[in-house]
């Protein structure tokens, strides 16, 4: 084998070598860059030939695993030099020193103190009285007792009414709880004195002063009430209510009351699974005959039994409420019995955490009516009431609400009831003869009737900061009696706005707005006959503006002012009963301990 070379540049090599040998190839190899390598530096080379003979003999080598980071052994490659320092420190004169860090103050507020008893006393003009008394005496660590006394008086003085209009409504609550590890029983008992007067003459016919004079409006209502409750922690047998009431009038009227209603409770999984017995009992009397004709006495007595299970299911956002009622009514007085079926369903959905909830349902239920309850929405009813009870078919209803920031929160709703039975308000007629003081047109009754109606709701409220609250709502009703030819005494709008200012640590104020709209009653100045539609009169919307404002010189005394019906309107909230007009009261609330 022979190899040619020419001149050589010992970092180049131009032409491929052929070898025999592998280690005769690297031996002369090293000897002739040796040689090459020493020989430039002196001089220039000539082209040589150099013959190797030698047999040609092929090997097969070895595998071999070619290592990540080879080891170089290369002449060329310069090795690194380790570097090697130190620091030369130097002291530095300074006359900065630091001051040392403290905590910053904090304004905390002052912490409110809280009295458990409070006395309230206040005068205004027709010659009002307001009185308030409340005491919570804490018996020990687990027994409390309560007691909140009420009254409200006015001496009257409304322009162009005939008779005396002085009312007073005065009440008297106790109460005692106690709670122990296992349960929660308490007990509550009351007193109560309401005075009122058939004030509303109709304006025809008109009475000479002599008639006026002869007519004695003024009723009496009192009653007495008694309850109990017990709850337990841990049992099936969750809660148990029992109450009963009594209630009567200067006119020998009659009525008891009782109401019990036990609830079990248990868990099945995530859902919750609850019933309710209902035993709800309603007996009277009025002494005032309802019929001169007949005679009739006029008695009542219903018993409503009722059992109300439901089945609550949690599901993230969802909560479904499945449940029923049925009640058994029995007419004790007219033999009358009847059964009763409604829904109970009720459901909510989070579309948007507490910012949009969509809920909706459909429930029905028997409504116990009573004199009292008749009482306290109008207070100038005759003691001649029929009294049965109202079966609601259903309320189906859908809506909106949730809190759009901490400023606003919202709720609307749109609904629809279907009831049986529902009392309406209506003027009795004058009789030929009157020996009564609510039988000259100045005192209401019941009539019932089937009604469905139609509510539109919507309300918004606004929580500016801690001081200032502002809520405003309003609802339209639209009717559709079966018998009757209107509603009589139901508005078809109502809205109010509620105002509460804070204005600084001792001033405070607020408001409260309402907007009735029209109501139609039955104009019994008018007769009419039974083949003709009966007389109808409107009563006009009305605006009614009250404000308060208080004023705190310490944690325990305060003064407040009060102005009610500020608008100055003498509406009529009831046909022929017209209100006072601008009234302003002042007193003063103490809060103590004992």
């Amino acid at each position: 084998m022979s190899m040619y070379f020419k001149k050589i540049n010992p970092f180049f090599i131009k032409e491929p070598y052929r070898f025999g040998s592998r280690m005769s190839l690297f031996a002369s190899a090293f000897v002739l860059l040796g040689q090459i390598g020493f020989a430039q530096e002196t001089e220039n080379l000539e082209t040589e030939r150099v013959v190797i003979v030698k047999a040609y003999t092929p090997t097969i080598s070895d595998a071999f695993k070619i290592k990540s980071t080879p080891t170089l052994n290369d002449s060329i490659t310069q090795q690194k030099k380790k570097l090697r320092y130190s620091i030369f420190s130097v002291p530095v004169a300074s006359t900065y020193t630091p001051a040392k860090g403290r905590a910053a103050n904090i304004d905390r507020p002052k912490p409110i103190d809280i009295y458990d008893n409070y006395a309230t006393l206040g005068f205004g003009n027709f010659t009002s009285v307001l009185a308030e008394f409340y005491s919570n005496f804490q018996l020990n660590r687990s027994d409390n007792m309560g007691v909140y006394l009420h009254h409200n008086s006015s001496q009257g003085g409304i322009d162009e009414v005939q008779l005396d209009d002085k009312f007073y409504n005065t009440f008297l609550d106790l109460n005692y709880t106690s709670r122990t590890r296992d349960y929660t029983f308490g007990i509550e008992a009351g007193v109560e004195h309401q005075l009122y007067n058939w004030y509303g003459l109709p304006e025809s016919p008109q009475l000479t002063q002599e008639q006026i004079g002869a007519i004695d409006p003024q009723q009496s209502y009192f009653g007495v009430k008694l309850g109990g409750k017990l709850q337990f922690d841990d049992l099936y047998f969750k809660k148990a209510t029992l109450k009963y009431r009594f209630f009567g009038d200067a006119m020998s009227s009659v009525e008891h009351h009782v109401i019990a209603k036990p609830t079990f409770e248990f868990e099945m999984g995530d859902n919750l699974i609850a019933t309710n017995f209902i035993v709800d009992y309603v007996s009277g009397n009025f002494d005032r005959i309802l019929d001169f004709s007949t005679q009739t006495p006029n008695e009542y007595g219903v018993l409503n039994l009722g059992v109300n299970p439901s089945l609550v299911i949690l599901r993230d956002n969802l909560t479904v409420n499945l449940g029923a009622a049925v009640y058994y009514s029995i007419d004790t007085k007219n033999s009358d019995n009847n059964l009763f079926i409604y829904p109970k369903v009720t459901a909510s959905y989070r579309l948007l955490e507490e910012a949009v909830i969509a809920y909706g349902g459909l429930e029905g239920d028997l409504k116990q009516n009573t004199y009292r309850n008749a009482v306290q929405k109008n207070p100038f009813v005759s003691p001649t009431l029929i009294i049965e009870p109202t079966s609601m078919l259903y309320d189906a209803y859908i809506g909106l609400k949730g809190q759009l920031s901490d400023i606003v929160s919202y709720n609307f709703r749109g609904s629809y009831i279907s009831e049986s039975e529902k009392p309406l308000f209506v003027n009795n007629t004058r009789p030929i003869l009157q020996l009564e003081g609510y039988e000259y047109g100045n005192s209401f009754s019941y009539r019932y009737d089937d009604i469905n109606t139609l509510i539109g709701y919507g309300e918004l409220n606004f929580e500016i900061n801690k001081k200032f609250k502002l809520g405003t709502s309003i609802e339209y009703f639209n009717y559709n009696t079966e018998d009757e030819q209107e509603a009589w005494n139901l508005p078809e709008i109502k809205a109010s706005a509620l105002i509460d200012y804070q204005i600084n640590s001792q001033w405070y104020a607020g408001a409260q707005l309402f907007y009735v709209g029209e109501r139609k009653d039955i104009n019994t100045a008018i007769a009419s006959l039974p083949t003709q539609p009966e007389a109808v009169v409107t009563l006009d919307s009305y605006f009614d503006a009250n404000v308060n404002l208080g004023y705190r010189l310490n944690d325990q005394l305060s003064f407040f002012i009060k102005g009610n019906n500020l608008a100055g309107e003498s509406y009529q909230r009831w046909v022929n009963f017209p209100v006072q007009g601008v009234q302003v009261l002042g007193g003063v609330t103490y809060k103590f301990d004992y």
